[in-house]
């Protein structure tokens, strides 16, 4: 919970591919699927044909920054990533589902590796198992690996930033802790990274920025129910940035019922 002066993304068309559907879509962008379809007035998400226009709307406040390394925010599913005291890029991430939630925590780069190979850990072994899997122990670089391509390890271990070889995964909790991005955003941003580098990850379902006297609110679902973003929590952000005052109080109630995600 907390100000910023940041914003990333913003709001742009984009026409339907062949093999496109609104969870994929999303999740490339950083927007959910069910805001995608009430934005555009989609009846049925499952009919989108090739050739639409969409209006996408990926607007996310900044949640910290750092001189050199990455912040992950955990509600918010994103990824920025800092060089310089400056924000290069930002990504949708996918992160744990609620069952094996993403640890929070200051952690550095400890490795790097192209074309990784899975080690499984025994308690995926074990799920392997439960779910009737054929159970591996190693699966090695190519096109069944999940890690996809490239490997950030963290200093926990056990985890990391990689790549993925189900891309719709991203911008949702399905993971086993780790954290996936999409394989054009992990190639682009991989050689950007080195060993020792700060990967703070952080869990801030509410953020309000003040940019250009604009005052943005993003509320973020509170996905492992460590912080319910409630009125209340907004309204203490708010005063601690000093901007109660300048807020539009019915906007974010209705933002409270119902959290987008998105910068509002």
């Amino acid at each position: 919970e907390q100000g910023s002066s940041l914003l990333t993304g913003g709001r742009f068309s984009y026409t339907v591919a062949p093999g496109d559907y609104l969870k994929k879509i999303g999740a490339r962008f950083g927007e959910e699927a069910e805001v995608l379809a009430r934005e555009n007035k989609i009846a049925d998400p499952d009919l989108i044909l090739p050739g639409r226009n969409l209006q996408v709307d990926n607007q996310h406040i900044v949640p910290a920054s750092l001189q050199d390394g990455i912040v992950i925010n955990l509600p918010q599913r994103m990824l920025f990533f800092f060089r310089d005291g400056k924000l290069i890029s930002s990504y949708p991430v996918g992160l744990g589902r609620r069952s094996w939630p993403t640890v929070q925590g200051p952690f550095n780069v400890a490795t790097l590796v192209k074309n990784p190979e899975w080690s499984v850990p025994k308690s995926i072994q074990e799920e392997m198992a439960r779910e009737g899997q054929i159970v591996k122990n190693k699966v090695p670089p190519g096109l069944d690996n999940p890690l996809g391509e490239f490997w950030i390890g963290l200093t926990v271990p056990g985890y990391g930033i990689h790549g993925t070889i189900a891309p719709a995964s991203v911008y949702r909790f399905q993971s086993h802790g780790c954290i996936r991005l999409h394989p054009d955003d992990v190639a682009q941003l991989f050689p950007q990274i080195s060993k020792g580098m700060t990967v703070d990850i952080v869990y801030n379902p509410v953020l309000i920025a003040d940019i250009d006297g604009h005052v943005y609110v993003e509320i973020n679902p509170d996905v492992y129910n460590r912080a319910p973003p409630t009125l209340d929590a907004v309204r203490r952000v708010a005063a601690e940035n000093k901007l109660s005052d300048r807020i539009d109080w019915p906007r974010v109630q209705k933002l409270v019922m119902q959290p987008d995600g998105l910068a509002r």
